[in-house]
C-alpha cells in the first residue's frame, strides 16, 4: 500500500503523487481510494484494492532515470511497416507501465514521424508516450518537465541527423 505524498506511476496518466486516501461511496460500495495529481492539475482516483491490477507502482529510481537518459539514442527499430499492428503492439506496451517499453515507444515514433508523418492515433500514441516518460523522469530527477523534453527531443533530432537522415533522402 502507498502513503500520501508517495510518488507513482500509473500507466494512463504518468507519474504523479498521492494527496490523499479516502474512503468513498461509490454505487453503495465503500472503498479506499488513491487521490492522485497528474501533470497539469488532473486529479485521478484509484482504488487502493485494485491499483496492483491498474499498474500502479512506485516510480524508477534517479539511478534508472539517469540510465534511460544516457542511453537515449539506443534505438531498437524492430518494428513493423504495417501501422495497425504497430499502433496494436505499442498500446500493448503503454498497458504495460513499463518504462523501458515507454521509452521505446516515445524513440521509435518519434524518429518514424520524422521519415513518414504517422497517423492520427500514432501521434496521440506518441503524446501519451512522451507525457508518460517525461513526467516520471521529472519526478525521478527533480528536473523540469520543459527541459527534460528539450533535452530528449534535442538527442533524438541528433540521432537522426547523424544516422537516418542520409538514408531516408
Amino acid at each position: 500500500m502507498y502513503n500520501v505524498g508517495d510518488k507513482i506511476f500509473y500507466p494512463l496518466h504518468g507519474a504523479g503523487i498521492i494527496n490523499s486516501i479516502e474512503e468513498k461511496n461509490i454505487l453503495n460500495e465503500v472503498s479506499k481510494y488513491y487521490i492522485i495529481e497528474m501533470p497539469g492539475g488532473v486529479t485521478v482516483m484509484l482504488p487502493v484494492d485494485k491499483s496492483e491490477e491498474l499498474g500502479l507502482r512506485s516510480i524508477i529510481s534517479k539511478e534508472k532515470a539517469e540510465s534511460i537518459i544516457n542511453n537515449f539514442t539506443e534505438i531498437n527499430p524492430e518494428q513493423t511497416d504495417k501501422w495497425s499492428t504497430r499502433f496494436q503492439e505499442n498500446k500493448d506496451k503503454m498497458k504495460t507501465g513499463d518504462v523501458d517499453q515507454i521509452t521505446d515507444i516515445y524513440k521509435n515514433l518519434t524518429l518514424r514521424n520524422k521519415v513518414k508523418n504517422l497517423s492520427t492515433s500514432e501521434k496521440k500514441m506518441l503524446m501519451n508516450a512522451k507525457q508518460s516518460l517525461i513526467s516520471e523522469l521529472s519526478f525521478a530527477l527533480n528536473k523540469s518537465s520543459d527541459e527534460l523534453e528539450k533535452f530528449l527531443d534535442d538527442k533524438l533530432l541528433t540521432f537522426y541527423n547523424d544516422n537516418l537522415a542520409n538514408k531516408n533522402d
